[in-house]
């Protein structure tokens, strides 16, 4: 199994995503408020101000959104959320990574198929 995280900057996507992760089979998925370190740096430290002028979009915060799955399942939903985000190669898209998860106590069992 795999934790796929999605830290999205394109906050307005956010009801996409989720669909999107339906359509792939995803039945449950965590979203937490969170916030970059350049964008804190740049409202907080005075030496990084210029970087508030380049960041400076309005919006506060971004998503990260995470979810365990089988490792079958994220190839697909990399691609899928790649598709619908525009491709994550552009620049304040937002960033996808997998990491392995051993264990999971709680999580219900996915319907077959």
């Amino acid at each position: 199994m795999k934790a796929l995280f999605l830290v999205l900057n394109k906050t307005d996507k956010l009801d996409k995503v989720l669909k999107t992760l339906l359509n792939c089979g995803v039945r449950g998925a965590t979203i937490l408020n969170s916030t970059g370190m350049g964008r804190r740096l740049a409202h907080e430290v005075p030496i990084f101000a210029s970087l508030g002028l380049m960041l400076d979009d309005g919006r506060s915060y971004n998503y990260t959104v995470f979810v365990v799955m089988k490792d079958e399942k994220v190839e697909p939903v990399i691609n899928a959320l790649a598709e619908v985000l525009g491709g994550l190669d552009k620049p304040d898209t937002g960033i996808i990574f997998t990491v392995p998860v051993d264990r999971v106590v709680g999580l219900a069992e996915e319907p077959p198929g």
